[in-house]
């Protein structure tokens, strides 16, 4: 399968699965992982039409922002380390993956710095798992608080990687989780919280049925690596 004819297919993938949710295909937008690719095969991608891509690592990220050039959108979509915000701050779009105070403190001041306002959202670890990044919803609260109190940090929803599943549907819970936990923080804090950055290959159209806004995506475009 090329790879045009891998994208085609998660295009119909997202298509379906909206029209069982009742949304637009342009309610929900695709982040193409290309961890691991290289720039080329980014620039071929973007030549079928795809806009925004996702990089877990940053140094990884920068070189290809650098080699692919204007045109497209980068997001972090990987563990973003505090001693790394610096070189992050204003390359990457939108930033998926904050998850403590001392990083959305720090994104701040590097975004202070450089004039701007950096958009992010904030990791969510409902299931708790010792191996994942994200904030519990017990620490939820006081990380909202601060990150909205910045000046230079613009907060734009929540992301979530759920546990390991054999179905797709298995991940249906924390999709939904997520989704009722943006809804009471929106009405808390009293601004909107449009993004949702939730489902990858294997379950994105749960994802979406369940009211993803991001789905971030490598495998079934870029092949297995």
């Amino acid at each position: 399968m090329t790879q045009r004819t891998a994208y085609e297919a998660v295009l119909a993938r997202r298509a379906a699965a909206c029209g069982r949710a009742g949304r637009s295909v342009d309610s929900v937008g695709i982040v193409a992982v290309s961890k691991t690719f290289p720039a080329a095969a980014v620039r071929e991608l973007a030549d079928c039409g795809q806009r925004v891509f996702g990089e877990n690592r940053v140094q990884e990220g920068l070189a290809k922002i650098v080699e692919v050039g204007p045109g497209v959108s980068w997001h972090l979509v990987g563990h973003l380390q505090a001693n790394k915000a610096r070189d992050a701050v204003g390359r990457f779009a939108l930033i998926h993956s904050v998850d403590t105070e001392r990083l959305a403190r720090e994104i701040d001041r590097r975004a202070a710095e450089r004039g701007l306002r950096q958009a992010v959202l904030v990791q969510a670890n409902l299931s708790r798992e010792a191996t994942k990044s994200g904030v519990g919803e017990e620490g939820l609260g006081p990380l909202l608080e601060t990150i909205v109190a910045l000046g230079h940090v613009q907060l734009r929803g929540f992301m979530i990687i759920p546990p390991p599943a054999e179905r797709a549907e298995d991940s249906r819970r924390w999709f939904a989780a997520l989704r009722e936990l943006r809804d009471r923080a929106a009405e808390r804090l009293g601004q909107s919280l449009p993004e949702l950055s939730m489902g990858m290959t294997d379950d994105f159209e749960v994802a979406i049925e369940e009211g993803a806004t991001l789905v971030r995506i490598g495998r079934a475009i870029f092949g297995e690596r």
